[in-house]
């Protein structure tokens, strides 16, 4: 960050900290019963002729960002669909849903207030952007092979993202994988269907990069679909993207929607290591109650740490009312973990099956029932030197993507179905989540200076675990005022945040 920006910040924290000090002083000099201080002062509103000004300032950073990761030009590169440019390249479709999800759409419709606002059009640098029903029609062309060639040009900038972090970040890679569903109150959408929560809809596949939160893959299928269904095929895909990056490790994770057998001792045999949850099958279960007492020993899980001093847990309302009315209460007594090896049907050879023993004791109103034991099953590569409550905690930590997940659909809007047809839709899907993409890639290229290292650290994890919502409001949704001159387009930022520095820091150190 230049010398001078880092005066004018350190200027403007300043200033608010004494602002605030002074309103502390007054509160006490002025007492509790004084006037109110919000709209104290006269109002007068007037129109600027020359002055033009945004307030999403943060979208230059990020479309620079798209060209200096090679976005923009492995698109244009790889992904044909228009025959004739008038004006449009595929890549400017593409950025301008990104650039909508970054302004705070959450729809096609509100591209049309980004084609009327002038400031913002100077400032990406365009004389108009897609209006809402061109946007539609390009979504419309995707077939299966262009959704291929789009994810491909993602990829190839991944590549170049990743290609700049330190050696560590390749120790291991760990893979999650879901299905999601999407609900529509279309009656005419091609592809969808009812799904198993008897929802009408879409239910899309998302493979997922645990280590930076980034899409890898997701792919749209029809409503009523298995949730493994096809998800073989994609996880492969980015095995291989994991591996052609130089990842040393790779590790599958998922539900017991995802222990795919037949694809187990390939993966195996390829040195992927995988943690996938297991149906509770009767032979299972038989297995499991035949062990031996002493195979089973406490599931000891890590207790939160409190700072201070432990506060009065509130009375339980919730469990007050369930004893009123005489509701059956479910409540987790203790836990015990075993393992044993078991070869599945489709495998040629036995894994590690680690099971966990839940014993929860039941009650109706004021009368104890007898207590009842499940079994939660898990199934995995990993050698002996791994406890069989690391391979359960490693399963549970996969929970951490539905997060994500969230965050695609109340975040980033990317999970609906805007358009008419399966593979449209699935290209509106994929569109919109380079919106999430690109605030992983600021956060991995976010520079690190040896001198301050635990702080800057720690402003790359906090951009990269952040909720997309805090992220416009820190990074992007930030007044600006724009300056054209000598052919060049200046962001004049009109106010700060605490990540202001980084954001400079960051602006300074892409190129294009």
């Amino acid at each position: 960050m230049k010398r001078n920006v880092a005066k004018k910040v350190a200027g403007r924290k300043r200033r608010v900290l004494r602002r605030l000090e002074r309103a502390r002083e007054r509160r006490f000099i002025r007492g509790l019963d004084s006037t109110s201080v919000l709209g104290a002062n006269a109002i007068q509103y007037e129109l600027s002729e020359r002055v033009h000004a945004i307030n999403h300032g943060g979208i230059g950073m990020m479309m620079k960002l798209a060209r200096s990761s090679g976005l923009v030009s492995e698109i244009d590169r790889r992904v044909h669909l228009l025959k004739v440019h008038a004006p449009y390249q595929e890549s400017d479709h593409v950025m301008a849903h990104v650039l909508n999800m970054l302004c705070g759409g959450t729809r096609l419709e509100h591209l049309e207030l980004l084609r009327n606002n002038e400031a913002l059009l100077n400032a990406v640098g365009a004389d108009s952007i897609p209006d809402p029903t061109t946007a539609g029609d390009f979504c419309r062309r995707f077939m299966a092979g262009d959704l291929d060639s789009l994810t491909s040009a993602i990829h190839a900038a991944r590549l170049n993202v990743w290609s700049q972090q330190p050696d560590e970040f390749f120790n291991e890679a760990i893979i999650d994988v879901d299905g999601v569903i999407v609900g529509t109150n279309g009656e005419c959408k091609e592809g969808m269907d009812i799904s198993y929560k008897k929802i009408w809809g879409y239910h899309p596949l998302l493979v997922s990069l645990a280590n930076t939160k980034e899409v890898l893959a997701i792919v749209n299928r029809s409503g009523n679909v298995h949730s493994a269904e096809d998800a073989a095929g994609h996880l492969d895909k980015s095995i291989d993207i994991c591996t052609k990056a130089g990842f040393r490790s790779i590790r599958m994770r998922g539900d017991c929607k995802f222990s795919q057998t037949r694809n187990l001792d390939r993966w195996n045999e390829q040195g992927v290591k995988f943690n996938f949850g297991y149906e509770c099958r009767t032979n299972l279960k038989a297995l499991a109650e035949d062990l031996p007492e002493t195979a089973w020993k406490p599931l000891k899980r890590s207790q939160r740490t409190i700072k201070t001093t432990e506060r009065a847990k509130p009375v339980n309302v919730k469990r007050q009312k369930i004893r009123q009315r005489g509701y059956v209460q479910l409540e987790l007594e203790h836990e015990d973990v075993a393992e044993f090896e078991y070869k599945p049907t489709a495998c040629h050879r036995g894994y590690r099956m680690v099971v966990v023993r839940k014993n929860i004791t039941k009650e109706q109103g004021e009368t104890a029932l007898f207590d009842e034991i499940r079994y939660l099953f898990y199934i995995s590569n990993d050698d002996a030197t791994v406890p069989p409550e690391q391979i359960v905690f490693n399963c549970n930590k996969r929970c951490d993507q539905e997060n994500l997940i969230a965050q695609l659909k109340s975040g980033v809007r990317s999970l609906c179905a805007p358009t008419d047809n399966l593979l449209s839709n699935g290209a509106y899907m994929l569109m919109t989540s380079l919106a999430w993409t690109l605030k992983a890639w600021s956060a991995l290229l976010l520079p690190i200076s040896p001198s301050h290292r635990p702080k800057h650290e720690a402003e790359r994890t906090r951009l990269l675990t952040m909720e997309f919502r805090t992220f416009l409001d820190l990074i992007i949704h930030v007044p600006c005022q724009i300056i054209r001159h000598s052919r060049r387009t200046i962001y004049r930022l009109l106010n700060w945040t605490d990540l202001t520095p980084a954001f400079f820091r960051l602006c300074d150190s892409l190129q294009i």
